[in-house]
């Protein structure tokens, strides 16, 4: 069975209502349908120290994610948007996953190489698209696979307070979005399992 991990960047401590757990735990449930177990975690609920290391000790609990992530098949990314921009939360873990560039499994290759990673963005201002971007770039960049699709966003009427937790109910176009995600992340992972990526050549 496939396993997910839904690392949720809030700025909110729990237990704040969080418009991005919503979305990211909407994306479980969708996986659960393909036979994906999963879980979340609040980053900001851990003392995630700054750096680029995989254990910045003195108390850093990194390493605790860490080993969910590793233990993981398909990655979910929430994240608000702040500013135009991902949170500062959501920078951090990507810091933190730049020390995964220089860990290979026995066969030479990226030890994130047969994970698959997805994104949720919301929030009620511009820049889910550019959120996006950066996190394709950046999860791909460290060895995550983007599915078809993998990418789920919500904004706002631009000025206004409504948040997506507040919505009465999930919009047709972000239900389906979900949908599609989940199915095309489920069937990739899939097939890294099966097949993995070569080893690279020596």
């Amino acid at each position: 069975m496939l396993r997910a991990l839904a690392l949720n960047c809030t700025l909110k401590p729990s237990p704040a209502a969080s418009s991005s757990e919503l979305m990211a735990q909407q994306v479980l449930d969708a996986l659960a349908g393909h036979d994906v177990t999963g879980e979340q975690v609040r980053v900001v609920d851990f003392d995630v120290r700054p750096g680029v290391e995989a254990d910045m000790g003195d108390g850093d609990q990194w390493p605790q994610i860490r080993e969910k992530l590793m233990a993981s098949d398909i990655l979910v990314f929430a994240t608000p948007t702040w500013v135009g921009h991902m949170s500062s939360v959501a920078q951090r873990v990507l810091e933190r996953l730049d020390a995964e560039l220089s860990e290979t499994d026995d066969e030479g290759r990226a030890i994130l190489a047969g994970k698959v990673a997805v994104t949720v963005v919301v929030g009620n201002e511009d820049g889910a698209h550019g959120i996006t971007a950066d996190l394709y770039q950046a999860l791909g960049d460290v060895g995550f696979s983007i599915p078809s699709q993998g990418g789920v966003y919500w904004n706002g009427e631009a000025m206004k307070t409504t948040d997506y937790k507040d919505l009465t109910a999930t919009p047709e176009k972000v239900e389906s979005t979900i949908g599609t995600l989940a199915g095309n992340a489920a069937h990739l992972a899939t097939l890294l399992k099966e097949r993995p990526y070569p080893a690279p050549p020596s």
